[in-house]
């Protein structure tokens, strides 16, 4: 039993630490778009490159998490949805670092006129790690109520539909301006490429809510 409860201690402490990867993914990634979008094209490039190397170690962490898991952390039956929350995590940073890649490898031409609103999508996407963050530790620190994680989960969808409305008004903006219709497909794609963070973001705190609704840590 003790053996057993050390496991689970190991696991909250990876998890936790898988969490803090993700979201210095996202914080990194928030100041790569702004870098780029100011035109400073060498910085965006070197925090582009740490995403990787961020994500990389999310990565390894996943991975002890889930040979913990399977060496007998955990009752069988709630052992695969706490790692379908792991995955589901690291697909937040690996939306990330593809989001990173783009700007780094296809050096989308942003119009000046639609930086800001380009901006707004980064600032506000990238927010989302916030209330996300949050219902992490809530849930694997035991500190919180069953109702009190799934606030934090609502949260994360709050934030998600607020990302949804500017995606919705940049796409227009994108859509009626003058530039040649190649261009706005390459700038939808760009667009494309940021939100894809927060839906996955969204997904990883569904995922959290079901694994809160059948145990509290």
């Amino acid at each position: 039993m003790f053996f057993s409860f050390k496991k689970e201690k190991e696991v909250i402490e990876r998890v936790i630490q898988h969490s803090d990867q993700v979201e210095e993914c996202l914080a990194v990634l928030a100041k790569t778009i702004e870098s780029y979008l100011n035109g400073d094209i060498k910085e965006s490039k070197l925090l582009a490159r740490k995403i990787r190397s961020i994500e990389s170690e999310a990565d390894l962490i996943r991975h002890d998490i889930r040979t913990k898991l399977y060496s007998g952390a955990y009752l069988p039956q709630i052992r695969e949805d706490i790692y379908k929350l792991v995955e589901s995590m690291d697909k937040v940073s690996n939306a990330g670092e593809a989001c990173g890649d783009f700007f780094l490898n296809q050096r989308p031409s942003i119009p000046d006129e639609l930086k800001p609103q380009f901006l707004s999508a980064g600032q506000e996407t990238m927010a989302i790690k916030d209330p996300l963050k949050e219902a992490v530790l809530c849930y694997f620190k035991g500190e919180c109520t069953i109702d009190t994680v799934r606030g934090h989960c609502k949260d994360v969808g709050i934030q998600e539909s607020l990302v949804d409305k500017t995606e919705w008004d940049l796409t227009k903006a994108i859509f009626t301006s003058t530039i040649d219709h190649s261009h706005k497909i390459h700038l939808k794609q760009c667009l494309n490429s940021i939100v894809e963070v927060s839906d996955r973001a969204e997904d990883a705190a569904d995922q959290l809510e079901l694994v809160s609704l059948k145990t509290v840590v």
